[in-house]
């Protein structure tokens, strides 16, 4: 079995989390000098020419797969892994199909595929593709697999319209209760939750009754069969100062939800449950959300509440509110925003993922608005200190042995939101989480092509000692630009009429797992250190998906 970057035993690595977590051992006064690696990756790559990915020395990248790659069973325009074959009528190129979150799995039998009798192998990595059209899809590769004719299956073919009618996939999950993949459609009202078995020949089926239609990003399940979702829907602009009705527009109101769903039956979704989400008190009364009106001509973006929530060292109360409960509302689908602002919930500056803390108990997790990824609302200090340039939050519930962590009826069951990492225009703009082991945390960026320009700075992806509230980081990923994205963003840079596609290669679906399809392997348990394996999409451009190597033994 390959042993992949995680291997505690790899030399290298271990000097990396040492960097990270170094502390003194023995006598009170006695001083250990930390191990450094040169703080990781030293800096970030220029927005020029086409820069190679950068890691730190030891490590390498192995390419999975590739835009160009052909699909097994290709359907209608859906024929390669990251490509549409619709040029034309698309007039400059093809739409990059944006491959997303990845999901591990080490399954025990053959799933089987469109070739029968064929060994598809036991180690899959799926992904959901973010474009739109209605031709969103969701593909599995086949990772013990070398020949290309079946390298990577589609698994939701085209209607007889030519359409999956599934738009702006984005994040997954595997949900061992059910024993189900999870995959997100970030599609605002119009998005949504669509579930699928592991198995060739399970048709996806879509919870819109169930779980909401939102724009929905990062989906987690817990030990207990509940679902921790996150939205990441843009709110309105408002001048960055609101002094000057000239400034940009740039500032983003905050407009998105953390959820919570606790089914009625782990086993099966469809059965319904409560959709439930986070709200937060300050100074003794719920932060709501605040639209942008004449009563209120910048929403939320610059009130006392959003400045207490993003201080460092402090810490508020939250508790969860209902939304929706299938019981008493029914199973029509629902706008699982409005009826959050409904609710009282808090809203945040598009979270984008989140991940429960290894050895928790599920009780802690940690979860990332992106902020408004634009320097003209950055570069504004009352911005910055209200999460502009990007946050983390940590959430702390206390738990205990009759499972009434969540019992939302008993006001006393409520726990804490606080702030563990601060933004600035150096780490910036968080996107996909993923944990190492019970303290390192690694936190890609996605700047977008704006903020890549405005700064001329690629993405990185973090690492973080969780128990250290806006320590500095080590870099352990710089990202390159492949020359196909270096093209599209030429295109978008001279405003090229009818360009369709994106011009950066944020590095999304950063994925750690060791594949146990069990509730034992759910992410948010300790993984098995010598099986941890760990992937990343270079999306957009070439939309090549890796998986990160170590130095060895």
């Amino acid at each position: 079995m390959f042993k992949g970057i995680f291997n505690f035993t790899t030399p290298v690595l271990a000097i990396l989390i040492a960097t990270l977590t170094a502390v003194p051992v023995g006598l009170a006064d006695e001083k250990i000098e930390k191990t450094k690696l040169g703080g990781g990756v030293p800096s970030a790559n220029a927005r020029v020419g086409h820069p190679d990915n950068v890691l730190p020395e030891g490590f390498s990248l192995q390419l999975l797969a590739e835009g160009s790659d052909p699909l097994e069973n290709p359907s209608g325009v859906i024929t390669q892994f990251g490509f549409l074959n619709d040029s034309p009528p698309q007039p400059i190129e093809a739409t990059k199909t944006e491959a997303d979150e990845n999901t591990y799995l080490v399954l025990d039998h053959n799933p089987g595929g469109p070739t029968p009798g064929y060994d598809y192998g036991r180690h899959f990595l799926f992904q959901g593709h973010e474009n739109g059209g209605d031709r969103a899809y969701i593909t599995r590769i086949n990772l013990d697999v070398t020949d290309p004719a079946h390298r990577i299956t589609l698994l939701t073919p085209v209607g007889g319209d030519g359409k999956t009618h599934f738009n702006r996939i984005d994040g997954s999950t595997w949900n061992p209760h059910p024993q189900t993949l999870l995959f997100t459609q970030e599609n605002g009202a119009q998005g949504g939750v669509i579930e699928i078995g592991v198995d060739w020949g399970s048709s996806p089926r879509t919870l819109y009754g169930i779980l909401g239609r939102g724009g929905y990003e990062g989906i987690h399940p817990d030990d207990r069969g509940n679902l921790i979702i996150i939205e990441d829907v843009g709110g309105t602009s408002v001048n960055v100062d609101p002094a000057n009705p000239t400034s940009p527009k740039a500032a983003r109101n905050p407009n998105s939800f953390v959820y919570r769903f606790v089914p009625y039956k782990v086993s099966d979704l469809s059965a319904g449950g409560e959709l439930q989400a986070l709200q937060v008190w300050i100074d003794g009364q719920p932060v709501q959300f605040v639209p942008v009106d004449t009563v209120h001509p910048f929403g939320d973006v610059f009130s006392s509440n959003q400045l207490k929530l993003h201080t460092l060292g402090t810490s508020w109360p939250v508790r969860w509110v209902t939304v929706h409960d299938t019981a008493t509302d029914g199973t029509a689908e629902f706008d699982a925003n409005a009826k959050a602002k409904a609710a009282g919930a808090t809203p945040f500056k598009r979270p984008e993922n989140l991940q429960f803390l290894p050895g928790s108990g599920f009780n802690t997790f940690f979860f990332d608005p992106t902020g408004d990824t634009n320097a003209s609302a950055g570069n504004q200090p009352a911005l910055a200190a209200r999460g502009a340039w990007g946050s983390i939050f940590r959430v702390d519930f206390d738990g205990d042995e009759d499972d009434d962590r969540f019992d939302f009826d008993d006001d006393s069951k409520t726990g804490k939101i606080s702030i563990f990492v601060l933004g600035d225009q150096f780490h910036s703009s968080f996107d996909n989480l993923a944990f190492v082991d019970t303290h390192i945390l690694l936190a890609a960026e996605d700047r977008g092509d704006t903020l890549h320009k405005q700064l001329n700075l690629l993405d990185s992806v973090w690492a973080y000692d969780v128990r250290k509230p806006n320590a500095e980081p080590v870099r352990f990923l710089a990202l390159g630009w492949d020359i196909a994205s270096e093209i599209d963003a030429a295109f978008l840079d001279a405003n090229t009429v009818g360009f369709q596609n994106d011009g950066d290669n944020e590095p999304t679906g950063v994925h750690v797992s060791d594949g146990d399809p069990s509730v034992n392997g759910l992410l948010g348990k300790p993984t098995n250190p010598d099986e941890r394996r760990i992937f990343f999409t270079q999306q957009h451009g070439e939309n090549r998906v890796w998986e990160v190597l170590g130095g060895g033994d």
